[in-house]
């Protein structure tokens, strides 16, 4: 058994998501959002080159000592794979890895909103599913490409780094590919797939302007395509994907994504107020002629308004949900206010002695008595 198993099992056994391993300090562990150590001990030189080099493999040290970034993924047992980041960094080597659960959640048992099932029943155009890092992207993309599979006769084609969720095929057939494994770039591997007879095509990072310009040409030529980006809710997503072009390129753009764009779920996972992991909550935005025209206008701040107002369309603005679950008690006040896109509108449910920090982390002193879902709405009446 490899040396670092034992701290991966440590990891499973205490249902935790991330370990992080680097020279100088000790082992540590992601539980529930935050880190912890797991021993005193700090790792030396020795211990993490012996723990880093014994699962990676001679070829793969050897890049990983040029480039002094490496990822890929590690399966310890049929149960437990995960997604490998190793790094250089001040006091020496260190790594990250993410544990993927080998088994597939449905969209239902994450909690996911059932319109998002629409999004797998489409037959071309872009999703977008962002969120930050360590926010569940990966997983709800996976249960959606599950729920393709088990539903549709398609070719679905993802291009990821590394391959996170394994996926076996059933109704539909699934290709998985690598970068740099399989292909050189996510650029290489999207332009692949429009000689590979794919109906879907899943891109695991939208990071430069030539992969996002070649998503948009292959959804207005007729697929669906799937990408991530790191963005908190679907006003920034519209902006970061038309930010991304130069300027003289950007009314086109605009066009494009317009014509191509079907939705964008954002993601956010918020610590439970009873300490038992983490919920995730959503930002749904379902394309229509009306967010059409409002990303060729450019006028992105517009957005809210169209989701407030969709909700019967099965839209959903993210402080609406983040302040469904505060009303169920499912999460804290402080951890709303921490999620929140318009912090003024938690900040009166945060204990007297956190509204100084909450004036610090970009609420302004002013309160408004009305409940934030209700303070959205009629904002939204009113322009």
């Amino acid at each position: 058994m490899p040396y670092i198993d034992k701290f991966f099992e440590v990891l499973v056994n205490e249902a935790a998501s991330d370990l992080h391993i680097g020279e100088g300090q000790p082992p540590k562990i992601r539980k529930h959002g935050d880190v912890m150590a797991i021993r005193d001990e700090l790792v030396t030189r020795d211990e993490a080159v012996a723990m880093l080099s014994e699962i990676c493999g001679p070829k793969s040290w050897a890049i990983f000592e040029e480039r002094g970034d490496f990822d890929f993924a590690y399966e310890m047992d049929k149960k437990s794979r995960f997604r490998c980041n190793f790094l250089k960094q001040t006091n020496g080597y260190g790594a990250v890895f993410r544990l993927i659960p080998t088994r597939i959640a449905s969209l239902e048992e994450l909690g996911i909103p059932p319109v998002v099932k629409q999004f797998g029943d489409l037959r071309g155009g872009l999703v977008l599913v962002t969120g930050p890092t360590g926010s569940g992207k990966s997983t709800t993309l996976a249960a959606l490409i599950d729920y393709i599979n088990t539903t549709y006769a398609r070719h679905i084609v993802t291009i990821e780094e590394p391959i996170e969720f394994v996926h076996s095929n059933k109704l539909s057939v699934i290709t998985q590919r690598e970068v740099p494994e399989h292909s050189s770039t996510f650029p290489a591997g999207l332009k692949a797939a429009l000689r590979e007879d794919c109906d879907i095509v899943l891109v695991g990072e939208m990071r430069d302007l030539e992969t996002v310009s070649l998503a948009l040409t292959a959804a207005e030529t007729g697929l669906l395509v799937f990408g991530t980006l790191h963005t908190n809710n679907a006003r920034k997503t519209v902006d970061r994907m038309i930010d991304v072009f130069p300027a003289d390129k950007q009314p086109q753009a605009r066009t494009m994504l317009a014509n191509s764009l079907r939705g964008v779920l954002a993601q956010l996972l918020l610590k439970r107020a009873d300490g038992s992991g983490r919920i995730a909550v959503n930002e749904i935005l379902i394309s229509s002629n009306a967010v059409s025209s409002i990303i060729r206008e450019g006028a992105t701040q517009k957005l809210q308004d169209v989701i407030v107002s969709g909700k019967g369309q099965g839209m959903q603005f993210m402080d609406d949900a983040i302040w469904a679950l505060l009303q169920q008690g499912v999460i804290s006040p402080h951890e709303a206010f921490m999620k929140a896109i318009d912090k003024n509108l938690f900040k009166k449910f945060l204990p007297p002695d956190e509204q100084g920090f909450a004036n610090s982390a970009g609420a302004t002193p002013e309160d408004e008595q009305r409940p934030p879902g209700d303070f959205v709405k009629t904002r939204a009446r009113k322009r």
